[in-house]
């Protein structure tokens, strides 16, 4: 009688166990088809050197190999619901400070080329706007690794957001209050550093 509980509990327990997973399979084989969200740079390797071609104008060097120029980036496996994209680029080692900010990037772009004009509505991507940088250089878009005694990590972070246009940001906004509108708006993140 004891030798049949025991074995009525262990094939409960068994055909439980099945169940979990068989629940769990459909779950499980959804995450492993999903492509990862990922960004990249056929500038540079991830944490790689960052060309002098995108190194900022203003650092005080002279050197002609420094255009300040954006790098040109890909990305891939935005999740589903993004609506638009954005990039957010930060100087890791020093206070976190941003360097460039583009937005209302629409969801059917994957790529910006190099050299994104520095303007507030930029041709390409269509549709796009920049964030006016205040700081060694005055102007819209990117600006460029500027540590000529560092080497500092930059950090550049495609956002996937749930709203196709950010219409509270206009071309006043300050980069801090873009970054914080674009993370609450954020589906998900995918991100490359680089060293310069």
């Amino acid at each position: 009688m004891t030798i049949k509980r025991v074995m009525l509990g262990t094939l409960l327990i068994a055909l439980s166990a099945g169940s979990t997973i068989a629940a769990a399979s459909p779950s499980a084989a959804h995450q492993t088809n999903r492509a990862a969200f990922t960004i990249s740079s056929s500038a540079f390797a991830p944490g790689g050197l960052i060309p002098k071609e995108h190194e900022c104008t203003s650092s005080g060097t002279g050197d002609p190999r420094q255009r300040n120029e954006s790098p040109p980036l890909s990305w891939a496996g935005g999740p589903a619901g993004a609506q638009s994209y954005a990039i957010v680029m930060r100087d890791l080692d020093n206070f976190n400070l941003i360097h460039w900010v583009i937005y209302d990037i629409p969801v059917g772009t994957t790529a910006l080329p190099q050299n994104v004009a520095h303007v507030y509505q930029p041709t390409v991507p269509a549709g796009s706007r920049q964030v006016y940088y205040r700081g060694s250089a005055s102007l819209f878009g990117y600006q460029g690794p500027c540590s000529p005694r560092t080497i500092n990590t930059y950090e550049f972070v495609v956002y996937a957001l749930n709203r196709a246009r950010l219409t509270e940001l206009n071309s006043n906004s300050s980069t801090s209050t873009a970054a914080r509108v674009i993370s609450n708006a954020s589906l998900g993140t995918a991100r490359i550093t680089g060293e310069s």
